[in-house]
Parts: C-alpha cells; structure tokens; sequence
C-alpha cells in the first residue's frame, strides 16, 4: 500500500508519561512530521538518527508477489510503528546548521533499547557510512551484517540495495539523489 502523501504526520497517544524524560534527553510528541525512515522534523527543527540510514524514498523492491514496493515508504511505516509503540525518548549528539543529530531509546518492558538498532536489525534500515565508505556507528554495521546474512525484512528480496550504494552513484553521476 502507498501513501498518497509526502510525509506522513505522526500523532503520538495523549497518555501521560509516569516520568519526565532524564536531563538532556526529549520524547517525541504529537505533531513529528516523519519525513523518511531515520528522520522527522518538528517545530520547524529536523532531526535525523545518527549513525543509520533508512531506505531511500522512491527506491524499490520487489516482493514476494512480483510486486514493486518503495522501500522508503517501508522504512518510514516501521519508523511509525516503533515511535508509537515505544515512544523514544532522544538526545542530540550532534548538529549541523540544517539538522540535529540524535540517539534514541525506545522502552519494551523494563527493556530500553537503541531504536537505530531496533530498525536496522529488523531489516528496515542501514547502518550509514561515511565518505570514506566506514560505518558511522561500527556496532551498526555489524548488526547489519547479520540482519543481511539471515535475510531479515527489506533483506529478504533480492533486490534491495543499500541506500549508500544508491547515495555513491547519484554522486558520481552528478550529485543528484535517486
């Protein structure tokens, strides 16, 4: 199923929380406007996940039907899923001038647990490399690998390509994004 829209607007349950989130950390709340799989904006902020990559938005797979998916559409869907049945709390951890940087945690149980890693060992997104092509996050890349090896989500369909892979053509080929 594909969504008619360009962003998917996030609306978070109004419950209360037991606690107020520690020092230096933020929940996410209604009104995030998801933009793709590892990033949203709010109150005219954007924020992206550090050290992961989603799926590129308008890139494709097939699945098992023989039907053509966008793949950044399924990481977006899994993002949603995950911020609203855990509600992650974040902190930034960098910024540049456009975007903030951050880590979050997402709580199930008495469990809390990097919601990078949750969405890359689910198979929904990447670990992201940097322009020498070295993991952000090594631990990321490593979560990946084993997703990949036992083909886990997006990793299923022989057709998914990692969005770095897709980022270093576009580059060479004149910088614009596929």
């Amino acid at each position: 199923m594909k969504c008619p829209a360009l962003f998917l607007v996030l609306a978070i349950g109004s419950t209360q929380a037991i606690a107020a989130p520690s020092d230096g950390y933020f929940e996410l709340e209604t009104g995030v406007t998801l933009e793709s799989g590892d990033s949203w904006s709010d109150g005219g902020q954007h924020f992206r996940l550090f050290g992961m990559q989603a799926c590129l938005r308008g890139t494709v797979y097939t699945d098992r039907t023989g039907a053509r998916r966008d793949c950044g559409e399924a990481s977006l869907a899994v993002l949603a899923a995950y911020i609203a049945d855990t509600k992650p709390l974040c902190a930034q951890v960098a910024q540049t001038p456009e975007t903030a940087f951050v880590s979050c945690y997402a709580s199930i149980g008495p469990d809390r647990l990097d919601l990078a890693i949750l969405m890359i060992s689910s198979g929904f997104a990447f670990a992201s490399l940097d322009v020498r092509g070295l993991p952000h996050h090594a631990p990321y890349a490593v979560v990946e690998q084993a997703a990949r090896e036992k083909k886990i989500g997006l990793w299923q369909f022989d057709d998914v390509q990692h969005p770095a892979v897709l980022l270093g053509q576009a580059a060479r080929d004149g910088g614009s994004q596929p």
